[in-house]
């Protein structure tokens, strides 16, 4: 195994040749020390390391550079390196640089020149940041492949779990002479084939064995917890990192990937702390890693098929039969996209019909006519994203407009953009195609009209994973969990609590349980709002715990 590297990125030739001189000294037995002179040298020099497969620990750059400043270059080397530890240099204190590291690359410190002595300002710094270097769990599977066919239902699954899991791969269609020879290799299995960095083959594998195979936690370590999380989007890794950071011995399971709906999102930009943006694979990513140093276990592909109350334990089954048990249990299992009621989609779903922003697909839409459905920011953000890759986005709208359910930065954003042509009034009507969607019948003020179409992206409305919760907690009619006062005043007051029992404000019918995000009715559904309810919730579960 080579060296892992230290890079140091400056732009005058003297404090460059320092800087790599005293991590020599110190560090050279165990790293190897790259030097640069600028963010552009140090972005060739990172991509060549990526491609011979070395890893690098700690990214060390000035801010005042032409050309590049130090923000930006550690901005694009987070793509290449996520897990590399950030270090920002400058002569004297800048605070605006300082609050933009922070929201935007995730700084890890920032470090005033001059720092002599070494042993005293510059090495313990060092020391601490390859410490939590060395202690963050790693993912790096950039030999994954994955073999399958254009139009292929399995395929884009396979691709989709990957891309939101955050697992890098490379897509080879089955047509091709690497993806054809590879094919040949395994014996022509059935498709789509995985083939892992070891040369381990998956014959069109299911999540849980794909997620064995990446190395992702499909199993909790221990059957009783203080608390589980059911659900991993915005509220659920909230409630994730809240309630491991305060001491409770958290579990947080989720059936596909963190993020949930938010972490389909091409870019949050209304979202405190980050005034450049994020997407929401980062910022799920980032909350994931944060869940995990505080010692929360995360559980993929694990999905929850029963609640029940056994003495003060709470007991969440799985659908795989198995059971985990806790002192408390949050739910956050949010809302999935309603599937549009047109005749001949269903049949086309992962073939040309996509729910969500669907990662996988999108760079495939170079230069094509693409349509997304919905009015509201998820559907808004998907037509910004989509409108750098495709000729044309035809946004269609069921309301006369955009105002009533998008927020405003965002209608001015698509207003701005050529190639995003919105369709007010209009709704799709009917899907068409053999194997793939071919075309799609739009029915809006000028009547119904047959449009050529491969790619439809669907945005609309909410509906509630809680199926797997009746007869267990109190719902209201569209499924949406009741909570605090609303129990009380809609009459639904549980047998057994006492009369002048008040529940907390998330709390469930079954004290207890307590519910978080968009999985909660009359809750705001927004990132923020989400996020808020996932660490009240952990507050009301320690008050829960005291009482009980």
């Amino acid at each position: 195994m080579t060296k892992p590297v230290i890079m140091t990125v400056d732009d005058d030739p003297g404090v460059s040749r320092a800087v790599a001189r005293d991590l020599r000294r110190r560090y050279a037995g165990t790293y190897r020390i790259v030097r640069a002179e600028s963010g552009s040298q140090a972005l060739a020099s990172l991509r060549e390391l990526k491609l011979r497969g070395d890893d690098t620990a700690v990214l060390v750059a000035d801010h005042r550079m032409p050309g590049m400043t130090g923000v930006e270059f550690l901005e694009e080397a987070m793509d290449l390196y996520p897990y590399a530890r950030r270090v920002l240099l400058t002569a004297y204190a800048d605070t605006d640089a300082a609050i933009r590291a922070i929201n935007v690359v995730d700084l890890d410190h920032y470090l005033l020149k001059p720092w002599n002595p070494p042993e005293e300002k510059f090495y313990p710094v060092i020391d601490a940041q390859l410490d939590a270097w060395l202690r963050t769990p790693r993912r790096e599977h950039a030999q994954l492949r994955v073999v399958g066919h254009r139009w292929s239902a399995r395929s884009y699954q396979v691709r989709d779990f990957l891309a939101r899991n955050q697992v890098p791969y490379t897509w080879l269609l089955d047509t091709a002479p690497e993806g054809a020879e590879l094919a040949r290799a395994a014996g022509d299995p059935e498709l789509p084939l995985v083939v892992t960095a070891d040369g381990t083959t998956l014959s069109a594998p299911s999540d849980a064995e794909l997620a064995a195979a990446v190395g992702l936690s499909t199993a909790p370590a221990a059957g009783f917890y203080d608390l589980i999380v059911v659900g991993g989007g915005p509220a659920g890794l909230g409630a994730a990192v809240y309630g491991a950071s305060e001491g409770l011995r958290t579990v947080l399971i989720e059936r596909h990937a963190s993020g949930g709906q938010a972490g389909q999102s091409s870019r949050i930009e209304n979202y405190l702390g980050f005034p450049d943006g994020v997407s929401g694979a980062q910022l799920a990513d980032r909350a994931r890693r944060q869940a995990e140093r505080f010692g929360a276990e995360l559980i993929t592909t694990a999905e929850a098929a029963g609640l029940e109350a056994r003495g003060q334990a709470r007991v969440v089954r799985q659908t795989d039969g198995t059971e985990i048990s806790a002192h408390a249990v949050i739910l956050a299992t949010g809302v999935s996209y309603r599937r549009l009621d047109a005749p001949g989609l269903d049949d086309l779903v992962g073939v040309g019909v996509y729910y969500g922003a669907a990662m996988a697909e999108i760079p495939g839409c170079q230069g094509e006519e693409v349509y997304v459905v919905g009015g509201a920011n998820s559907a808004g953000q998907a037509a910004v994203n989509l409108s750098r890759y495709a000729r044309r986005v035809h946004l269609v709208v069921r309301a006369d407009g955009l105002e009533r359910s998008m927020s405003h930065y965002l209608i001015e954003q698509i207003a701005a953009i050529p190639n995003i042509e919105v369709h007010p009034n209009t709704v799709i009507a009917e899907g068409h195609g053999s194997g793939h969607l071919e075309a799609i019948t739009l029915d809006g003020p000028e009547g119904k009209r047959r449009v050529d179409a491969q790619r439809l992206f669907v945005f609309i409305g909410a509906e509630p994973h809680t199926g797997w919760l009746e007869g267990v907690v109190e719902r209201d009619p569209r499924g949406f969990v009741l909570t605090g006062p609303d129990l009380v005043a809609g009459g639904r007051r549980p047998a057994g609590w006492a009369a002048d029992r008040q529940p907390y404000h998330l709390e469930t019918s079954l004290p207890g349980v307590f519910a978080a995000g968009d999985v909660r009715a009359d809750s705001m559904k927004r990132v923020a709002s989400a996020v808020g309810d996932g660490a009240m919730a952990v507050a009301l579960v320690h008050r829960y715990l005291e009482q009980a």
